[in-house]
């Protein structure tokens, strides 16, 4: 029997909320199916970190790798989802159970209720940088989450982020989780290959184990 694929992408749109000051997301028809022109053709404008995408490390390091650089087998393979729901302002390793992802690459973070598909939140739960240190030493190579950004809105060193960097780990922002359990799955969440790109959308997809 197949196992279920669980969709954890946000659906692209005009609507999309996106970080404050940062690119809307726009769809504009380029060409139309019409007498003398047998196709539909659109142009996109989005930010890079539109929806559910993977940081390069280029967006928090001047010297990083650019999105099409970074290795894609990363962000496919065995992830470890946690329900951190319980969690205040900032993901703490007290607020979930390592060991029970042991030798697993891969771990996800859910930190909301539901997820704000039409509004922007600012009052999302980041991730402590200890946090970080902690699945590094783990060996995790790969963290994921449902909030826009491992940091708080309104961090200016990103801590988390260069936690990251430290660990030479890969970020995925922008889930959606909400039909997620916790527990073990498959993650396929590789992102667009952008040329010179700091980030770029995923079709993040969880498969049952």
């Amino acid at each position: 029997m197949a196992k279920r694929l669980i969709d954890i992408s946000q659906t692209l749109r005009p609507q999309l909320p996106v970080w404050p000051g940062d690119t809307p997301f726009s769809l504009e028809p380029t060409w139309t199916i019409e007498p003398g022109c047998p196709v539909n053709v659109s142009r996109l404008t989005l930010s890079t970190h539109s929806g559910a995408h993977a940081d390069a490390p280029l967006h928090y390091d001047p010297q990083g790798k650019t999105i099409a650089e970074v290795d894609p087998e990363i962000y496919v393979g065995r992830c470890h989802v946690f329900d951190v729901r319980k969690a205040i302002d900032l993901v703490r390793p007290s607020d979930f159970e390592l060991a029970d992802a042991a030798g697993c690459a891969r771990i996800l973070f859910r930190t909301f209720d539901h997820f704000p598909h039409d509004q922007w939140v600012s009052d999302y739960a980041a991730i402590a940088p200890e946090t970080i240190e902690l699945l590094a030493s783990a060996g995790v190579r790969l963290v994921g989450m449902d909030g826009p950004s491992l940091d708080p809105e309104t961090s200016k060193t990103l801590e988390a982020h260069n936690a990251v960097r430290r660990a030479g780990m890969a970020i995925l922002e922008g889930l959606v989780l909400d039909d997620v359990s916790e527990g073990p799955y498959e993650l396929i969440a590789a992102p667009l290959k952008i040329d010179g790109a700091d980030a770029a959308p995923v079709r993040a997809l969880l498969r049952e184990l």
